[in-house]
């Protein structure tokens, strides 16, 4: 079956009639996790997503596969070990969208770190998180920080820690898994919202789903019903009459991105604020984005707002740290706001919470999965699938092999690895020079689409007329025509976030080409004017929302 919605209903008849063993609800990484490990096991799946698929937390996060160094100072020493090795596994399974990048722990007098604690804190992450040789950490006099990133305050400064981190773009890391679960034969369909479930003998045996695209509605049937929605698991709960126990608690966390001629960030930093939390500060693409905040919300889940609130704390966190760069709001090129849903447990502030991921089955038999992070989605998706194959053997005598995704590598990642991928750059790069693209464009291209990106040269080569006629940059039309055909994107606003990015760090870029790609998917689609009114609103209202903060929250 193809990823695209220009056979939307093909697709939602295909998985309407087939026998499904799962069907998933959410298409952030954990339900595109999910779909993976079902399908390589031979289950038959389907994912449902009310939104754009990653247009939660999967497209909102500080975009790090963490190995969970923070989860040290809460003594989770579990979550550290599994963490950090599965960093190593998505890291390998997928090295254009996930790459390593060297963090610098700097610390003061009178802060929450100093050397000696730095240097046994990182010594116990190298040990428990399985940290490579090559990557384990180093030490550095105030000197040689300073050096490194010249930025930093001077005073009071005793040295810093140096670890790795691994850099992702969340969004496409989520895509990528799920293209490779379609590849392989599940169904998946953005912009399905689930409104009701179905019950039979008071088991849950389907759902009711509103096609978002036109308001029909169609009902879904699969043994099993699996709640992936993140910050939306516990309002499927309340359906369900099962939303008891342990309950979500959504905090809230943004992100300011500058300017590198601004911010000239030679180097990742992850550093203490005033208020002794932790922020990032990262070199990325030309930019340095910088976050996140931590406060309990309560608002509208499907669009958290920066307030100037939100945006006035990562800035005068930056002050404090980066005083020469003088920084002020009309630094700010863009940011993002995004939700953790985390598990709720009385008396505990939201930053002490634990990310530990959590599964309930209600007396119904509809599962949940709540929690969890960005790099343990894997771990995650194998628990959920254990848990539906040994139900499935139970009700059924059928048997399932154990999880087959370990070095399974995702869509854009058949590149031989972390050390193939090496020699598929430079190959790669040869190319694009060739076909007269230049190093920057030939980088982002190889790096966004990995082992997919000769469709990606083909169609720049191949359909130049084409984008001509659509007036469209070629390598606009190459990556539209792509994110139609392979990637699901219905609304300009999933091509300009989720399959690129470019809200986030190239925002000019969108404001350039919006109307053009807005043109040519209407045409493609066959919106109607109202649609094509609608859908430029909604990327219209984004751009908006991520220059300017509102006043504040409103509950």
């Amino acid at each position: 079956m193809q990823f695209t919605n220009l056979i939307r209903s093909d697709i939602k008849e295909n998985i309407q009639k087939d026998t499904l063993d799962i069907l998933v609800i959410g298409g952030g990484i954990t339900g595109a996790g999910i779909a993976l490990d079902a399908i390589t096991r031979g289950l038959k799946v389907a994912v449902v997503e009310m939104q754009d698929f990653a247009a939660g937390t999967s497209s909102r996060s500080t975009k790090l596969v963490h190995g969970g160094l923070r989860y040290l100072k809460q003594f989770e020493f579990g979550v550290v070990a599994e963490v950090g090795k599965e960093r190593a596994i998505v890291y390998e399974n997928g090295p254009h969208v996930t790459t390593p990048e060297w963090m610098m722990l700097p610390f003061y007098k009178g802060g929450t770190f100093g050397p000696l604690t730095t240097n046994i804190g990182l010594k116990v992450y190298d040990f428990l998180a399985g940290v490579k040789k090559s990557e384990r950490r180093k030490m550095f006099k105030p000197e040689v920080a300073v050096k490194r990133e010249p930025l930093l305050k001077r005073e009071g400064m005793k040295g810093a820690g140096y670890y790795v981190e691994y850099k992702t773009d969340d969004a496409r890391l989520t895509l990528e898994v799920l293209k490779k679960a379609v590849e392989k034969g599940a169904y998946a369909l953005n912009y399905m919202k689930v409104i009701e479930l179905v019950y039979e003998n008071g088991n849950v045996v389907g759902v009711k789903a509103e096609d978002v695209t036109d308001g029909s509605v169609q009902e879904i049937r699969a043994k099993k019903i699996v709640n992936a929605a993140g910050p939306w698991v516990d309002s499927l709960r309340e359906i369900d009459n099962s939303k008891k126990g342990k309950t979500l608690r959504l905090t809230k966390g943004i992100h300011l991105v500058f300017d590198e001629k601004r911010f000239p960030l030679k180097q990742a930093i992850y550093f203490d604020t005033p208020d002794n939390r932790m922020v990032f500060a990262i070199p990325r693409d030309g930019k340095t984005y910088v976050g996140t905040t931590d406060t309990v919300y309560k608002g509208d889940i499907a669009n958290p707002k920066m307030t100037i609130e939100d945006r006035d704390y990562v800035l005068n966190a930056i002050d404090f740290m980066f005083p020469e760069v003088q920084i002020s709001a009309e630094d700010v090129e863009s940011s993002w706001a995004g939700l953790r849903p985390l598990i709720h447990e009385e008396g505990k502030a939201p930053s002490e919470i634990s990310r530990k991921d959590e599964l309930f089955v209600s007396d119904s038999g509809f599962i949940s999965i709540a929690g969890g992070k960005l790099t343990g989605y894997r771990k995650m998706a194998e628990a959920i699938v254990n848990l539906v194959a040994k139900q499935l053997h139970e009700e059924e005598g059928k048997s399932f092999p154990r999880s087959q995704t370990k070095y399974l590598p995702i869509s854009g990642g058949d590149v031989g690895g972390s050390e193939g991928f090496k020699i598929f750059v430079i190959n790669k790069r040869k190319a694009a020079k060739e076909m007269g693209l230049s190093d920057q464009t030939a980088n982002k291209l190889i790096y966004r689409y990995g082992s997919n990106v000769d469709i990606i040269f083909n169609l720049y080569k191949n359909d130049k007329d084409k984008a001509k006629a659509a007036n469209l940059d070629p390598v606009v039309y190459a990556s539209l025509r792509y994110a139609i055909d392979h990637e699901c994107a219905y609304k300009p606003i999933d091509f300009f976030n989720r399959r690129t990015g470019a809200i986030f760090f190239e925002i000019d870029w969108v404001r350039e080409h919006k109307d053009s790609v807005t043109q040519f998917m209407k045409k493609e689609f066959n919106w109607t004017d109202e649609q094509e009114d609608e859908y430029k609103n909604e990327l219209d209202q984004l751009i908006y929302e991520a220059t300017h903060p509102i006043e504040q929250e409103e509950n």
